[in-house]
């Protein structure tokens, strides 16, 4: 989870590579993306895709978000829940990328009942003192349900685009608070969804009636639960209690302890690592690929 034991260790991260949090910030998130993709060996001969800012209706509000898919052609759809910092050009570029590999993909500004996306221009800026009071009354306005309203918003606009194959599954993927909320989606829509990935995601199992590990049994999807080496040493247990519900549970589950820290697959992150950020996409497309 994002707090100050994670927010030490990304200084700690910054500070291996001869930087600070200042010299981060100062190179912005657009020079952090530019590098992030003119190091990607996928740029070369990549198909032809359409983007668009989207907007509909929810049972709470209007929602915003972004929508990319190939250019031709019907695909499955994925649902993509942003981090803490929430929809901004970071998770573009990732979802650009998603796309490439034949999905439309729409990321969800789960913040919508406040604000407009992007609330944040990127990581860094979250870790800042007057980011934090921002975003604070955004994140108390969500809750399990609201959550699993916006799940079923969001996939049947999924379902209603041209783009969109409805003769296959729907997956979903959640990078930190977004974790579970693939979870809740999952059991909120369990005849569409069929594949949900969460990486370094916070709130997986506790102990209330709710809890998503506890949601599994009554869901129709196969899970990647990529789990970031700090919050396994927070809790140790999460792994084997989610291994336990999903086997219980009869849904296949691929629930693994990475060797990076919080926050390493979200390419603006200071503590972003390519080479296992590279290593837990390659299982999400192997995912996508067997369950849609």
């Amino acid at each position: 989870m994002c707090d100050e034991l994670t927010a030490r260790e990304e200084e700690a991260a910054l500070q291996r590579r001869g930087i600070n949090r200042r010299d981060f910030g100062a190179i912005g998130a657009a020079g952090v993306i530019a590098a992030w993709t003119a190091g990607d060996a996928e740029a070369r001969g990549r198909r032809a895709l359409t983007e668009r800012r989207v907007t509909f209706p929810t049972p709470d509000g209007t929602a915003d978000g972004f929508f990319v898919h190939p250019a031709r052609g019907k695909h499955p759809a994925v649902l993509l829940w942003p981090d803490i910092a929430g929809l901004r050009e970071a998770y573009q570029v990732m979802a650009r990328r998603l796309a490439e590999a034949g999905y439309a993909v729409l990321v969800l500004n789960h913040y919508y009942r406040n604000a407009p996306a992007p609330i944040m221009q990127s990581m860094a800026e979250w870790r800042t003192p007057e980011g934090q009071a921002k975003l604070k009354p955004m994140i108390a306005a969500i809750d399990p349900e609201a959550t699993m309203r916006d799940a079923r918003a969001s996939i049947a606009w999924l379902d209603a685009q041209k783009a969109v194959d409805r003769k296959r599954g729907v997956g979903t993927q959640g990078y930190c608070m977004g974790g579970p909320y693939t979870v809740r989606t999952a059991f909120a829509v369990p005849d569409r969804v069929r594949a949900a990935a969460s990486f370094h995601g916070g709130g997986l199992v506790t102990d209330k009636p709710d809890s998503p590990h506890r949601l599994m049994a009554q869901t129709k999807a196969s899970y990647l639960i990529a789990i970031a080496r700090n919050d396994d040493a927070r809790a140790p247990t999460d792994k084997d209690a989610l291994r336990d519900a999903a086997k219980a549970a009869g849904r296949p589950a691929e629930v693994e302890v990475y060797n990076a820290d919080h926050g390493w697959c979200t390419i603006d992150a200071p503590i972003y690592d390519k080479a296992e950020a590279e290593r837990a996409w390659a299982r999400l497309l192997a995912l996508y690929k067997a369950a849609l």
